[in-house]
């Protein structure tokens, strides 16, 4: 079994984006490297933005093993992550 992945699309020049950060910063402290965190820059990366079905930014797309397992769309608070994060991690 794969750790879990946690991918943040955002774009530079999103404000919500921006208060999500450092909430994905607090996680990765805190969970280390049993989550692996991919930030995607939308404006950069749209082959993925459109694979993934990204609508909105800041969307939080939780995966494992390949399969998405929740989509979150707008700032999410740290303990929604830690909630979500914490029964995959082996």
């Amino acid at each position: 079994m794969s750790k879990p992945v946690l991918f943040d699309f955002f774009a530079t020049w999103c404000g919500p984006c921006k208060m999500q950060t450092p909430i994905i910063e607090e996680l990765a402290k805190k969970m280390g490297n049993a989550v692996e965190i991919k930030k995607i820059d939308i404006d950069q990366h749209m082959d993925l933005a459109e694979k993934y079905g990204i609508r909105v930014v800041p969307t939080l797309v939780i995966e494992k093993d390949g399969k998405v397992l929740q989509s979150l769309e707008g700032v999410t608070d740290l303990s929604t992550l830690e909630k979500l994060l914490k029964p995959l991690v082996e």
